[in-house]
């Protein structure tokens, strides 16, 4: 193969994956599957900067996505994310490995882009999670190259975390890469860095720092569970686990799995030693370690003693709700396991006589994880689909105009069902349709658990028994969505005045003046520019580094 084709090998590679992967999905329309909800067009409401009533678990993914667009539709912003996420992890996982083998960095793209981690967070609709999967390498290559003390490191550590840093526990994540790779000589630099980026989820958590408590009851429901006959453990070590069975792949019910993990987990293990003598044991020690901490935190509620823990620490502890739906950090686990795994078969390739075997080897290894889990191919076998918002939505968007007053959505549940969706369970999309702040109940029923929400204003919701209590608590309309399981208390619309039906929505407006609380946008815009302020620095300085800047300088003339 010539230097050329070696070169695009890998980028072909990733965009073969984000293609099968996401190719049914590409035609016009919304990919609407529980919590992955866009719209046709976002708006800048309060929430989107975490200063509404609840935790700010969107924040800024919300602000992220209504300020694209106001430059592309939704339906392509969205399949732009899901390629490009899919993509830029395989072409990261591929640059990440120190070889000169071609055929050991894709072995690393397929085993880090093609995973149960991957598929799992598409199917639940994580997307901001599947972008900060994909930025875990970058950060981790960053991060290295500061730890060189090499040029324009920090720009770069910078650029890589900012995709990644779009909701709370994507910055974590993305944070402690980023001061693990970079080393404990880097730490007055990149932890500094890390609060920096993380402001715009950070200032709005601690002005509601009264209502950062969470349910104690979720520690059990979102704990990660087995996917096949062995435990939960097992299951988080293959980067799988998540606690919704329905967004689980079937393959990984296959009794062979848990001994295939086994294999790979050992032959991982295996392949960190030639990873440390390239890379230095201290940055392979530290990397695998944050790898332990993320398999032990998300099998934690599963482990003795786990669950007491962690209800104690949901209990008492602000913030602690994080730690709920805990596989999400096995996602650090990902980058010694893809890594590792990749430098073995390329030292076990080397111990073969013939090119042939060698090549043979390599292949096999690059396809086995599509070969253990092909559907995640094709939006997961048809699991993805895509849909069309009726015109019903835009309307009602038209029809509230510049009234006061916060929607109420009914019936009073997360998440719907409708039929122009297929019947998928998504989000409620009026928070993410409407150009006004909607109040939804956020409580969540999982299985036989019934998941207390965290927007304290549902309880005046619950207890009001007409349209005027909800206007005293600022409620200016109530939108009741059609053709989805609920029940819709006639009490509340007795009083109010129907504006607008339609097939799927009928929108009321509420008696009397709304009582609006006002909002103090002042700690959330800073907060937003000093994140944006440090990224624009960041790509100056890699669009013109300081030495260019340096030769640019008029020097004196020279004598003849």
């Amino acid at each position: 193969m010539d230097a050329p084709s070696r070169r695009l090998a890998l980028p072909a590679l990733s965009a073969v994956l984000a293609f099968a992967v996401c190719a049914p999905l590409l035609g016009r329309g919304f990919v609407l599957s529980y919590d992955m909800v866009f719209a046709p067009r976002q708006y800048f409401v309060p929430d989107a900067f975490g200063l509404g009533s609840t935790l700010p678990r969107s924040v800024p993914a919300d602000a992220a996505v209504a300020l694209a667009t106001t430059v592309l539709p939704g339906d392509i912003v969205q399949k732009i994310v899901l390629l490009l996420a899919i993509f830029f992890a395989a072409f990261g996982a591929g640059r990440l490995v120190p070889t000169e083998h071609l055929g050991t960095r894709l072995v690393a793209a397929t085993a880090y882009a093609w995973t149960p981690y991957i598929a799992e967070r598409l199917f639940i609709g994580h997307w901001p999670l599947l972008l900060t999967y994909a930025c875990l390498p970058w950060i981790a290559l960053a991060g290295l190259a500061a730890r060189k003390h090499e040029p324009n490191s920090l720009p770069k550590l910078v650029i890589a975390c900012a995709p990644a840093v779009l909701t709370p526990p994507g910055g974590i994540l993305a944070a402690a890469v980023m001061v693990v790779a970079a080393g404990s000589r880097r730490l007055w630099q990149t932890v500094p860095l890390a609060i920096a980026l993380n402001l715009p989820w950070l200032v709005p958590t601690f002005l509601n720092a009264g209502g950062t408590f969470s349910d104690p009851d979720g520690v059990t429901a979102f704990s990660a569970r087995a996917e096949s006959w062995g435990p939960a453990l097992l299951s988080v070590l293959g980067l799988g686990g998540i606690w919704n069975a329905e967004t689980v792949p079937g393959s990984r019910a296959v009794p062979l799995v848990p001994v295939l993990t086994l294999v790979i987990v050992a032959l991982a293990i295996a392949g960190l030693w030639p990873l440390a003598q390239r890379w230095g044991k201290a940055p392979v020690r530290s990397l695998t370690a944050l790898g332990v901490l993320g398999v032990l935190l998300a099998s934690l509620a599963t482990l003795p003693g786990g669950d007491a823990l962690l209800t104690a620490a949901t209990r008492y502890l602000p913030g602690a709700g994080l730690l709920r739906d805990a596989q999400k950090w096995v996602a650090w686990w990902a980058l010694p396991l893809a890594v590792g795994f990749a430098l073995a078969v390329e030292a076990a390739a080397a111990k073969l006589k013939t090119a042939q075997g060698r090549v043979a080897l390599v292949t096999a290894a690059a396809v086995f994880p599509l070969l253990t889990m092909p559907d995640l191919a094709w939006g997961g076998w048809g699991r993805l689909g895509t849909a069309q918002y009726p015109a019903d939505w835009r309307v009602v968007s038209e029809k509230l105009g510049d009234r006061p007053g916060d929607v109420l959505a009914l019936p009073l549940s997360a998440f719907r069902g409708f039929a122009w969706n297929d019947g998928r369970t998504q989000l409620d999309p009026a928070p993410r349709v409407l150009p006004k702040p909607v109040l939804m109940d956020d409580t969540l029923q999982v299985g036989a658990e019934r998941i207390a929400g965290e927007d304290p204003r549902i309880g005046d919701v619950r207890a009001a028994t007409s349209a005027r209590e909800l206007t005293a608590a600022g409620i200016g309309w109530i939108l009741v969505e059609h053709g989805t399981p609920g029940y819709v208390d006639p009490r509340l619309l007795a009083d109010a005045t129907r504006v607008w039906s339609g097939e799927w929505l009928t929108l009321y407006r509420t008696p009397g003046v709304p009582a609006v609380k006002a909002i103090s946008w002042t700690p959330a815009l800073l907060a937003n520019g000093v994140a944006l302020t440090l990224l624009c620095v960041a790509l100056l300085c890699r669009m013109l580094p300081m030495r260019t800047l340096g030769r640019g300088r008029i020097s004196p003339p020279r004598k003849e």
